[in-house]
């Protein structure tokens, strides 16, 4: 029953993931005025990603003159903002096979404004850029940025006047250095007074839209736009751990501008089928318009609630917020955080009570399982790694150019094959089989360890979880670890990572700090059914537990490999151990060890497959051109 309990959480929570992560469906032509419709935008994205259009080329003049009527269409009263490229934006237009000449060195801005009934508000700010890189028709980055402004004004003008002016600026040069952005908060006479800005961008051609970075100290905004969210299409994709994540990353878009200066606002972007971006392939035809409907349907919620707000949100603490599953966002402020964390605490000692009491759990059980989970984390990177490498070059930023785009082609084949790998180890986790053969475990771990340092290159972190996974191998054990100590060990684990991560970074400690309350509170049920775990009834809440857990640590998962998965899939063993709080203990009695062996075995050996195939299904151009 315990495997069979374990396996239906696992399919479950990973049918509810997928559910969590598919797109809304695209309204047609004929929707209400008033709503965002995929279809209307479509009629602009199909004009303007007819052809790539960089800057300085013919065809990125013909857009320019198409939005410029479609602006006026709109009642924008559309005007040019020129301004010059930066010098490294004309180095990289030259590099592309552009030509700055044609563009005499400039960008030029597009900016329009609809009045609100008190013009002398702060104004809200709906911008996306035109331009394209070479080659590219740009479908999605950022036609459909493009097209979702013009069909959000439009639902904003239908549903009557609003309280303050919306300026709609489309940026050009983004692609170059976010020129465009760079010459309007420059210097434009309008900047000023902009008081929020909503940005839409894209890198790939599909997926959920996420709302991944806001301006700084944005508490008050955030609030405000969880609860426009809840009338977007699909509801919204949201967490403080993705806006934290995307602060520590090189990357900008427009939006870097205005944050920059101190102004409000949110971004969104979807990330999904990375083979399209910056590819010929990005064409409108190939565009996920349910992508373009969740993308567009968020924004225009987002600026009409600013719009339409008695005045626009004040700086404030930031806040701890998350969606859950894609529906309703959770939130709360940062100090909340030790609450749970206290409540996490009193359900785990309860649980830890009422198991001494009937089993006589010792502090050693609980020590042994709070190492058996820094072994599977340790672990499952050094593995994750091993298997990614198959896959090609370990790190995109040492990449060409052309070599990383054809990593984000590889994104999908990489992202099963990491999956794989992390249940593969999970499975071997449950059954103990690591303890059965530590001295295996121990010179397969450094063999692997040393494979990543020398093909991958040196990481300090790879050194470090291969040297701890190995001696976490050879330690010696006197008695095997309890379900109870096994379990309360990965909570104990996990509930320390919370309190770190909770000190140091309170936005992104959510990750920890929710999986570790649901996983004790889970713990408390069970001890109080049957302290001794041998009733059914007492594997009912981790086994509930792991379904609602698992399925939204997974979709988390699949955004966070989207985003960094070329550099580090090894990521994803975090997101395994968080899993394993719920999973552990539904571990399967010992006559249940060959068949999950077995399953192991083959999860690890379809991942290393699908991760080889990788290299076969998208080749690197020099391999491409060997190829019959």
């Amino acid at each position: 029953m315990r495997l069979a309990l374990l396996f239906g959480s696992l399919t479950l929570a990973f049918l509810l993931a997928v559910w969590t992560t598919q797109v809304p469906r695209p309204r047609p032509a004929a929707a209400p005025a008033a709503a965002f419709s995929a279809a209307r935008a479509m009629t602009d994205i199909e004009q303007i990603a007819r052809a790539p259009h960089p800057v300085g080329s013919p065809e990125h003049a013909r857009v320019r003159a198409y939005l410029t009527a479609r602006m006026t269409q709109l009642g924008l009263s559309p005007q040019e903002q020129t301004g010059p490229l930066s010098p490294g934006s004309i180095q990289r237009l030259k590099k592309a096979g552009g030509d700055p000449d044609a563009a005499k060195n400039q960008a030029i801005n597009l900016l329009g404004v609809l009045p609100g009934k008190d013009r002398s508000q702060p104004a809200v700010m709906l911008m996306a850029h035109y331009d394209t890189v070479v080659g590219s028709p740009g479908a999605a980055d950022d036609s459909t940025g493009v097209g979702a402004v013009l069909e959000a004004v439009r639902a904003i003008q239908a549903r009557g006047p609003v309280e303050r002016d919306l300026v709609v600026l489309l940026t050009d040069a983004e692609e170059l250095n976010l020129d465009g952005a760079r010459i309007f908060f420059g210097g434009h006479p309008l900047r000023d007074r902009i008081g929020a800005v909503v940005n839409l961008e894209a890198r790939g051609g599909g997926g959920r839209a996420a709302m991944f970075e806001t301006g700084r100290e944005a508490g008050p905004t955030v609030d405000l736009f969880r609860r426009a969210a809840a009338r977007a299409d699909g509801g919204t994709t949201a967490t403080s751990l993705a806006v934290f994540m995307y602060e520590q990353m090189p990357n900008g878009t427009d939006f870097t501008i205005p944050k920059d200066r101190g102004v409000a606002g949110l971004n969104f972007a979807f990330i999904g089928r990375p083979a399209q971006y910056h590819s010929a392939d990005a064409t409108p035809a190939n565009l996920d318009q349910g992508a373009l409907q969740h993308l567009g349907s968020q924004a225009l919620e987002a600026a009409d609630a600013l719009l339409r707000a008695p005045a626009l949100p004040a700086r404030g603490p930031n806040t701890v917020y998350a969606d859950v599953f894609g529906r309703w966002m959770l939130s709360h402020s940062a100090a909340m955080g030790w609450g749970l964390l206290g409540l996490t605490a009193l359900f785990g000692s309860f649980a830890a009570w009422r198991a001494r009491r009937a089993t006589g759990l010792t502090a050693g059980q609980v020590g042994r399982g709070l190492l058996d989970g820094l072994w599977f984390a340790s672990a499952g990177l050094v593995l994750a790694q091993a298997v990614r490498l198959l896959a090609g070059p370990m790190s995109s930023r040492a990449a060409s150019s052309e070599t990383y785009y054809v990593l984000l082609r590889r994104l999908p084949w990489m992202e099963a094959g990491a999956v794989l790998t992390i249940l593969a180890l999970t499975l071997l986790f449950l059954i103990g089989a690591r303890r059965s053969r530590p001295r295996t475990a121990a010179g397969t771990i450094a063999a692997l360890t040393l494979v990543v340092l020398l093909i991958g290159g040196f990481s300090p972190v790879m050194l470090g979880a291969g040297l701890i996974a190995a001696a976490l191998s050879l330690w010696p054990v006197k008695a095997p670890t309890s379900v109870w100590g096994g379990w309360l060990g990965l909570i104990a684990l996990v509930f320390l990572l919370a309190c770190a991560v909770q000190g140091a970074a309170p936005e992104a400690a959510l990750l920890f700090v929710w999986p570790v309350l649901l996983a004790a509170t889970a713990a408390a049920l069970s001890a109080l059914i049957d302290p001794d775990l041998t009733r059914l009834s007492s594997l009912f809440p981790p086994a509930v537990a792991g379904v609602l857990g698992g399925a939204w640590l997974m979709a988390i998962g699949h955004f966070v490999f989207l985003g960094i998965g070329m550099d580090l899939p090894g990521a994803l063993a975090l997101i395994g151990l968080l899993a394993l709080l719920f999973l552990r203990p539904l571990s399967p009695p010992v006559g249940a060890t060959r068949p999950v062996l077995i399953g192991a075995a083959a999860c690890l050996i379809l991942a290393c497959g699908l991760s080889l195939a990788a290299r076969f299904a998208e080749p690197t151009p020099a391999v491409a051109e060997a190829l019959p």
